[in-house]
């Protein structure tokens, strides 16, 4: 077995149903690290995704790449939930490492494009709630847990860097803010972390290759290729297990402070670190947007993977 940097650290993984949250769990399982898993889907009741993937499945997953996984299933909205998830991590191991705030579950409610008088209310301020409110109840409940050891990593999971975010309009506006707002929660806890001896960052993979996505495209992670025909800057897309990656080489990397309330991206930690895609490249997608996509170039991943 690879050596396992992680064996005996302890990490959440909030919202790892499927997608990146997923992908990251995974990984810490292949450095070796006990993980619990949470999510509304499981193989007794599926959520309003009605998808197939479950907590249970991630966690079988994270055990067969070598770590221990743990299925607990929970709704991050629910404060009583989330504290009795914290409760039960803290009496099975005692700490917490790392924390990864994945929770997400708006892909259904945002409308493209549509401005905010005419997009469906209820749905954006649902789509709030999922994506910035559940990161905002599962820190206040579980990072009492990972500052008992000095160390410990908070994962704030968005879609967008800082810099890209800053000056580019995100679908609508409900996804813009919920995405902007992620970034800001992962500055402010670097703010209150850091002199406590903790580590928070906001991450973002890159045009990722999740199960919804590849289903919308028609296609599977054996032929994605094929989906290059309707969108050729697919090109540029990656597994989610390279953003798992990224957050083991994090979690791993004893120097991981000098990330405090930084923005991040899979590509730019894979130059980083040296950590490859599970076809050994080394896309870097947020780049390749500006400069190709968002430049009106042809497709061409040449340099960029």
């Amino acid at each position: 077995m690879a050596a396992q940097p992680l064996k005996g650290k302890v990490a959440l993984v909030a919202g790892a149903t499927r997608g990146a949250g997923r992908g990251i769990a995974v990984e810490l399982g292949a450095a070796g690290a006990t993980v619990y898993v949470t999510g509304r889907s499981t193989r007794e009741r599926r959520s309003e995704y009605d998808r197939p993937e479950t907590i249970e499945d991630t966690a079988d997953l994270v055990t067969e790449a070598g770590g221990n996984g743990i299925a607990v299933p929970t709704d991050h909205l629910e404060p009583a939930q989330v504290r009795a998830l914290v409760d039960r991590i803290a009496d099975e191991q005692g700490r917490l490492d790392v924390l990864v705030n994945d929770v997400w579950g708006g892909e259904r409610l945002f409308e493209w494009e549509s401005p905010v008088w005419e997009h469906d209310l209820a749905n954006g301020l649902r789509l709030l709630r999922l994506g910035v409110e559940t990161h905002a109840i599962t820190s206040h409940h579980a990072l009492p847990l990972l500052l008992r050891h000095p160390g410990g990593l908070v994962v704030e999971m968005t879609d967008g860097t800082a810099e890209y975010n800053g000056t580019h309009y995100r679908a609508t506006f409900f996804y813009d803010l919920a995405k902007s707002s992620v970034l800001r929660m992962a500055f402010a806890l670097g703010h209150e972390l850091g002199p406590r001896g903790a580590t928070a960052v906001a991450l973002t993979p890159g045009w990722l290759r999740s199960e919804m996505m590849l289903d919308g495209f028609g296609v599977r992670e054996d032929n994605w290729r094929e989906a290059l025909t309707q969108v050729p800057h697919f090109a540029i897309s990656e597994t989610p297990r390279y953003v798992g990656r990224a957050v083991a080489a994090l979690a791993a990397d004893p120097d991981v402070s000098r990330f405090n309330g930084q923005s991040l991206s899979s590509g730019g930690l894979a130059q980083v670190y040296g950590f490859t895609d599970l076809d050994g490249s080394r896309p870097d997608a947020w780049r390749y947007l500006v400069e190709v996509q968002d430049a009106d170039k042809p497709a061409d991943v040449t340099g960029y993977r």
